[in-house]
């Protein structure tokens, strides 16, 4: 999957229109990464297209820990999209994610993120 197909994918998911759609994966991945062990980031980067694996650079800060709620928070913050519309973005941007990385790399990042994150995935549509 190309980064165009991602943010199409998101797009669809969400009704938001393909701008919109970029800017809320790049939020999400960019507030994942902080969530994520630097290695862990790393490793789901490589299995993005270019332009999205930037997205999930981190520096050498700790990992943080925050809930589903937060991370919709943040994305609202780093967007201007309302918590609605990020709370849409979040779960869409999580499920295209399970379906363009491989099935393993997607398992190490949810065992990360938590059961939480990963029903977040699953209940978008």
């Amino acid at each position: 999957m190309d980064d165009r197909e991602f943010f199409q994918t998101v797009a669809d998911r969400t009704q938001l229109s393909r701008q919109e759609a970029a800017d809320v994966t790049r939020a999400t991945l960019e507030t994942l990464a902080a969530r994520l062990s630097a290695g862990e980031a790393r490793e789901l980067a490589r299995e993005l297209p270019g332009h999205l694996r930037e997205s999930l650079r981190r520096g050498p800060e700790e990992m943080e820990i925050f809930d589903p709620e937060e991370s919709v928070r943040r994305v609202h913050e780093r967007t201007g999209l309302s918590e609605p519309e990020a709370d849409r973005g979040v779960r869409a941007v999580l499920a295209t994610l399970r379906e363009a990385v491989s099935a393993e790399e997607y398992g190490h990042a949810m065992s990360q993120l938590g059961a939480e994150f990963a029903r977040m995935a699953e209940s978008a549509r």
